[in-house]
């Protein structure tokens, strides 16, 4: 055993390897036991996996840890309709809003959404409800009353006094469409379920809209609208059941081109079945630690089944390969496994901990999906690398299988291989690795333009044609307060909110914003002081201004809706509302703010960032723009330091590592063509294709390593590498290429950039394994290229003496 100690001895994981016997022994001479315990916890955490909820919440969006959500979650309970809610929009396609008909239906649809489970009644608003009000200036001084006129009947007197109140409300682009054609139910939601006090079920919630709301009231003259957080989470999970079908579609095919390759029905079988083992472990594992699924981490049970397909592959080649040599089904079983133990390992610990520093980020939608990844990663490394090969061990390789394997190497020479050796020559070598560098550096050039946040209107996780987005197109060309709501808190001591320093401050912020692109209105106690002060003389617009007199400024903010003010008047928010809340967009707003708190301090006064949808968008963005790097830094960091352990190399960790920042680099330029911004649904994917990639390089550079030992030209020994390795990953990249390619098709627009960008990084880092680590070997490790212009045979893997050494080894354990 003198050979395999030497090849321990420079490996980092030294008692690691030492224990690899010893685990073999444990694992092959105890098959049942172990497959028994294997197939009770299978079906203990199936039916864990079968109760795991798919929900959504809305704190697990926010950044909690950024003072901007931080001032948000201290004054929430004072900022009425700055939070979660929906809006609900009744079209009439007849006429105005002012008939009988029409206010018969708003009626119905208020006290509908009134009763709907998870609405803050307290708090919901529409032209029907008591709190809505109209004021006026009279002869006899101010007069007021709810918009909807007491012993309202539904005659034309009562509907044209209703007209003439929401003229008078203030209502119109709010509560009513500029046209008049619409009205609004506008339904704040708690958090928590009122009724079990668990989380809100976002899911049951958009289905009673559709049911109770729109398929009850739509019709021809009736059209309804619905946008919100709890609607857009329900889309998105109904969305869920196509996503199954993604998956069912993906796995198809991997079951197709898996039996392509390797000829044999049960090998085919076998690795499905570990793989999609692994993802029942890992739903069983989240739902026994009381985790669930939501939108944003429901593909990653796919993902966990390719990084399973892509290592079963590589153990079935390797058992393929011994049992080709006369190997038994349990020799070439064990041969394999011992062969690929510590590979495997390495690379699966690269993939969790890569996925783990997705924890850095402080959004819990994002920690949550590191947790499932991580689970599944420490899944497949018990059903992929020792149920797999125990399994095997049992239904071997079919003889058809066998056949094909010997008819392909019996072939001199394989012609796409030979053409790929190519990159062992210094000079073509040369070529390709400036070639690389070119690459990466117009890639490092270009993604500085990449965006952090969304680029489109609306909800970019849906199609621009969804239902969802077509109401939200609605709210924006008819009403002027548009969903996308950014506040300024300011912040002054208990009853000076009033003080006439800081409604000048505020009315100056105000007319800053307001001359900003993207801002399409603004509203603040500020503007109702000075219509406070002219209708209190006359109307006359000389009075409407900001007046010195304390007490008229007090006088008017006693008068002030709930919005712009609160109780004691120690909060004054300045409503801004936005065009759209793209990237750009809430980039000016903020640093227009920024700049003018620096310019304007006043002792006492705070002007705190940030409420509203567009204010926690803001925040995300940058902590997004901040973690962005930071967690590019930790995985590259992790997988640099578990590979420089493991190779004990820096020459070996610079040609596994490159291939894969030059993908991350090139996914971000595709990123930048494809008008994809970084943002909560696309960035685990940087680290999920950097997790996923390293596998490639790890196993590719540990079998070409062992042909390098045995004393091959690094031609030689790297023809050897694309013969039996090289197939395998050049194989996974492809299938699970095509595989997450249709999900390009998805209704869910996120899930299809995920597919786009997940196919384009599994093929890069297959191309990058195969090309430019060998071309980057030839270039650092000059002594290792030996006889690289001799026209070499290729010997066969099987010709070498320690593959015969390490069977009759085997066999004498086996004795």
């Amino acid at each position: 055993m003198t050979n395999r100690h030497s090849e321990s001895h420079n490996a980092l994981l030294h008692p690691l390897q030492e224990s690899e016997p010893l685990l073999e022994r444990f694992f092959f001479l105890n098959r049942v036991v172990i497959l028994a315990i294997f197939a009770a916890l299978t079906l203990f955490l199936g039916y864990q996996a079968s109760t795991l909820r798919l929900e959504a919440s809305f704190e697990k969006m926010l950044p909690t840890a950024h003072p901007y959500i931080q001032n948000h979650l201290q004054y929430q309970d004072q900022l009425r309709g700055t939070g979660n809610a929906v809006r609900i929009a009744v079209e009439t396609t007849e006429g105005d809003i002012f008939t009988h008909e029409f206010q018969e239906t708003l009626q119905n649809i208020h006290d509908e959404v009134f009763f709907i489970n998870g609405v803050n009644r307290s708090a919901l608003e529409s032209i029907w409800s008591p709190g809505v009000r109209w004021r006026e200036v009279t002869e006899e001084g101010f007069d007021g009353g709810p918009v909807l006129p007491d012993g309202y009947d539904g005659s034309p007197e009562s509907l044209e006094t209703l007209r003439e109140n929401v003229y008078k409300s203030g209502q119109i682009g709010a509560l009513a469409s500029n046209d008049l054609r619409s009205a609004v139910v506008y339904a704040p939601l708690y958090d928590r379920d009122p009724q079990t006090g668990e989380a809100l079920d976002y899911h049951q919630f958009a289905q009673d809209l559709e049911r109770q709301i729109r398929d009850k009231y739509e019709s021809d003259t009736i059209r309804i609208h619905i946008i919100g957080f709890a609607k857009l989470v329900g889309t998105l999970i109904e969305g869920a059941s196509q996503v199954t079908l993604f998956f069912a579609v993906a796995l198809g095919i991997t079951a197709v081109l898996l039996y392509l390759y390797s000829r044999c029905l049960r090998a085919t079988s076998v690795a499905i079945t570990c793989s999609v083992m692994a993802v029942i472990w890992q739903l069983g594992l989240l739902s026994a630690l009381g985790f669930s699924l939501d939108p944003y981490s429901m593909l990653v049970p796919f993902l966990v089944f390719a990084i399973g397909v892509s290592h079963s592959v590589q153990v079935i080649n390797a058992i393929a390969h011994e049992a080709a040599r006369g190997a038994s089904r349990l020799m070439s079983s064990r041969l394999a496994f011992r062969s690929l133990y510590v590979a495997g390992l390495v690379a699966l610990i690269s993939d969790g901990f890569g996925f783990a520093t997705l924890m850095v980020i402080e959004i819990q939608v994002i920690r949550d999906l590191a947790v499932a990844a991580s689970l599944g990663v420490a899944a497949i490394i018990l059903t992929n690398l020792i149920v797999l090969p125990i399994l095997m061990s049992y239904v071997g390789v079919s003889r058809s299988s066998l056949e094909h394997l010997a008819r392909v190497e019996r072939k001199p020479r394989h012609p796409l291989w030979d053409r790929m050796v190519a990159v062992t020559n210094p000079r073509v070598a040369g070529i390709t690795v400036l070639v690389a560098l070119a690459a990466m550096g117009y890639g490092l050039w270009k993604q500085q333009d990449l965006k952090i946040g969304d680029l489109d209107a609306g909800a970019p996780e849906l199609r621009p044609d969804s239902r969802y987005n077509r109401d939200v197109a609605f709210f924006g060309d008819y009403y002027s307060t548009s969903t996308d709501l950014f506040v300024v808190m300011v912040e002054t001591p208990p009853q000076q909110c009033a003080d006439y320093d800081t409604l000048y401050a505020i009315d100056q912020l105000q007319w800053k914003l307001q001359n900003l692109p993207g801002v399409q209105s603004t509203r603040s106690l500020a503007d109702f002081a000075k219509r406070y002060m002219s209708a209190s003389n006359e109307g006359a617009i000389k009075w409407h201004a900001i007046n010195r007199n304390q007490r008229l400024m007090d006088a008017a903010s006693i008068q002030a809706p709930s919005d712009v003010v609160n109780s004691n008047c120690s909060l004054a928010p300045v409503l801004i509302y936005l065009d759209d809340h793209k990237a750009e967009t809430l980039e000016t707003v903020v640093t227009a703010v920024e700049a003018f708190t620096q310019q304007n301090d006043l002792d006492g006064v705070n002007f705190l960032m940030a409420s509203g949808n567009a204010g926690i968008e803001a925040a995300t963005n940058i902590v997004i723009g901040d973690a962005h790097i930071k967690m590019l830094i930790w995985v590259y960091g992790v997988v640099i330091l578990l590979c420089l352990l493991t190779f004990r190399s820096i020459r070996t960790v610079v040609c596994i590592i490159l291939p894969l920042m030059l993908t991350s680099v090139l996914c971000q330029v595709l990123m930048y063509y494809l008008n994809i911004g970084v943002k909560v649904a696309t960035l685990p994917v940087i680290a999920l294709g950097v997790g996923i990639g390293v596998d490639y390089g790890i196993y590719i550079y540990s079998k070409l390593e062992s042909y390098l030992k045995q004393g091959m030209p690094l031609r030689d020994a790297y023809f050897n590498t694309l013969n039996t390795t090289g197939k395998a990953v050049a194989f996974t990249g492809f299938t699970l290429a095509i595989g997450v390619g249709t999900w390009i098709f998805s209704p869910i627009k996120f899930q299809a950039d995920m597919g786009i960008l997940l196919a384009f990084m599994f093929l890069w880092n297959m191309l990058g394994a195969m090309v430019l680590m060998p071309a980057l070997t030839c270039l650092l490790m000059p002594k290792r290229i030996g006889a690289t212009g001799s026209q070499s045979q290729h010997p066969s893997p099987s010709d070498h003496p320690q593959s015969r050494h390490s069977q009759q080894a085997l066999q004498e354990e086996l004795s």
